[in-house]
């Protein structure tokens, strides 16, 4: 009998021990080290407000590179062949997440049929843009920021009525192709409509076209241009303004960067708080989320930025009411 009870006293204390063995070892595993792999059409420097601001947004959830996360950047350098080439590399690079910074970068992620979740940031529908299902259900395995907002194209108008009362003609620029086109041109001719102007349209993607459309504009006597948010605004933006400037056209936009150009104004989305706000998508994909399920988002914050070196040089003289409105004042 006292046999049998030191066997089973033996046996229980060996299996308590070998736990106690095992516990530390599998303390001792090393965490699985997340990777992203961060894609832009764009050339970027290690400065980039794009690149820095998702970085931060990481490093804020407690994403801190090369302790538990990776981060791969990727740029196509203004080429959408060389992403096309390089993102066979991404997928082979395994990455737990894709990041597309840029919204040129996503359908060729489509085509490719890449197998990891995708977080974007564009400025397309991206129902209408078949990247998604649904807004609040995406269904597919992409998710993200749209910067597509319907209700800031009317108030760009109204900021340039306000700054030029006597305003009666404005011209409308965008590009044919992006996704959800002819609602903004529909929204900024009831805005037109509804502010007494008369509008007309013009349609461009490449530089002979923007140089054709710039000289219509001009004989059709435009006293004033809107530019939708999207290729024509980021790509086109120097071009725009230097035409803006030497014909004393005021300009206007939706990003900060459409000002820094050398535009007149822009009212629409921060695009580096976007930026940001990506990192939490991938953090909450890295943490379990599917991207199917979490419903894509709008900006945040929206910012009013004046260039008033510009409105010197076409003779605007900018109101007070404007000047304390404004987020930011180029000057």
């Amino acid at each position: 009998m006292n046999k049998k009870m030191d066997r089973r006293r033996a046996i229980s204390i060996s299996t308590a021990l070998s736990g106690l063995c095992v516990t530390p070892l599998l303390w001792a595993q090393p965490a699985k080290v997340a990777r992203v792999a961060w894609l832009t059409m764009e050339r970027v420097e290690p400065d980039t407000p794009f690149w820095l601001g998702f970085r931060k947004g990481m490093h804020e959830l407690g994403w801190i590179e090369g302790k538990n996360v990776v981060i791969d950047p990727w740029m196509g350098g203004g080429s959408p062949e060389r992403m096309r080439q390089l993102i066979p590399d991404v997928v082979a690079g395994r990455p737990d997440v894709i990041v597309a910074a840029t919204g040129s970068v996503v359908p060729l992620l489509i085509q490719a049929n890449v197998p990891q979740p995708v977080v974007f940031a564009q400025s397309s529908d991206p129902v209408i843009g078949k990247v998604v299902q649904s807004w609040a259900r995406p269904g597919v395995n992409r998710t993200g920021i749209s910067y597509f907002s319907l209700e800031l194209v009317p108030k760009r108008l109204e900021l340039m009525k306000q700054l030029l009362p006597r305003l009666k003609r404005v011209a409308i620029v965008g590009w044919p192709l992006h996704a959800g086109e002819p609602l903004e041109i529909d929204a900024a001719r009831l805005a037109a409509d509804n502010l007494g102007l008369t509008s007309q349209y013009w349609g461009v993607a490449t530089v002979p076209e923007v140089d054709a459309a710039l000289m219509d504009i001009d004989k059709w006597r435009a006293e004033a241009i809107l530019v939708f948010g999207g290729a024509v605004a980021a790509v086109h933006a120097h071009r725009i303004a230097a035409h803006g400037t030497g014909h004393r056209i005021p300009t206007v936009s939706a990003w900060r960067s459409f000002a820094e150009a050398g535009n007149l104004m822009t009212y629409g989305p921060v695009i580096h708080e976007a930026q940001v706000r990506l990192a939490s998508f991938v953090d909450r994909i890295l943490k379990g989320a599917k991207a199917a399920e979490t419903p894509v988002e709008l900006p945040t914050q929206i910012e009013l930025v004046l260039n008033l070196k510009v409105a010197k040089a076409i003779g605007i003289e900018v109101p007070y009411t404007l000047r304390v409105r404004a987020d930011r004042l180029i000057e």
